[in-house]
């Protein structure tokens, strides 16, 4: 991707996820689950390891947010890379790394290949979930769930496309990672408005708001609020429902959940 090549030195790293985590601060976030994709920076002869150590130094230098990292396997480079970056990610899990997701050309590799390489994960600790549901269709979604048996789902927005789909998401509670604004500008649906979010969230499917990657596509988790109320017609009470719907669906310890849960229940804003 043409902004990577702005990111050289294991020092570049550094300097970005502190903005990251400082711009996280500035909207009063708390916890969050940030992607990055080591593979991306293979060619620079950037390795995993000290790219995740650089990151999580990054991050550090803001207090009072608490930040977990998700590795992009990214199916682009096939089986094979993502094998590789779960192998050398898992030598600095205790920094911090909680899962893996394949991002990446979903309409050009399917899920399946990658089933080996997500049982791996399971075997060795991580969580999962799969970009899926953006550019592939329904398809896409079903061979996540059933090939990678994943715990979520990163975006799932054209799941609207297959009822039985919709229904098997309600029924075994699924998470959908949903992102509005990126949808949106990738074209994925034609407005805000026409978003299948509201149709998700009066299923009953558990959903959390997310903002994809904030600097390509101008938008904030904010912003992503704003959306689901001025556009959607979403109230201040399912917005906040939502909110709570985000932290349990989260990868955080069951103790650290109430805790969350508990503080944004007795903030002065709640």
């Amino acid at each position: 991707m043409w902004k990577n090549q702005f990111l050289r030195e294991y020092d570049d790293f550094v300097l970005i996820a502190e903005a990251v985590a400082r711009d996280l601060m500035q909207q009063n976030i708390r916890y969050a689950e940030v992607f990055y994709t080591p593979s991306d920076f293979f060619r620079r002869g950037l390795e995993p390891q000290r790219l995740t150590e650089v990151i999580r130094s990054g991050l550090s230098r803001v207090p009072g947010i608490e930040i977990a990292l998700i590795a992009d396997a990214c199916r682009d480079g096939g089986p094979k890379n993502a094998d590789r970056v779960l192998s050398e990610i898992n030598d600095v899990k205790d920094l911090g790394v909680i899962g893996i997701t394949i991002g990446g050309s979903e309409q050009d590799y399917p899920p399946e290949p990658f089933a080996e390489v997500y049982e791996k994960a399971r075997q060795l600790g991580f969580h999962t979930t799969a970009h899926a549901g953006e550019a592939a269709g329904p398809e896409s979604v079903w061979g996540a769930i059933k090939s990678l048996k994943v715990e979520r789902i990163g975006h799932g927005t054209r799941a609207i496309e297959d009822d039985s789909l919709v229904d098997y998401l309600a029924e075994h509670k699924i998470p959908l990672e949903i992102c509005l604004i990126s949808n949106v500008k990738t074209r994925v649906v034609d407005s805000i408005e026409e978003h299948p979010v509201r149709r998700y969230f009066d299923r009953g499917i558990p959903i959390s708001i997310n903002t994809d990657d904030p600097k390509m596509f101008g938008n904030s988790l904010s912003e992503e609020y704003r959306m689901l109320e001025t556009k959607l017609g979403f109230s201040r009470e399912e917005s906040k429902k939502i909110i709570l719907q985000g932290i349990e669906t989260s990868w955080l310890p069951e103790n650290r959940k109430r805790e969350l849960t508990k503080t944004f229940r007795e903030s002065s804003d709640w």
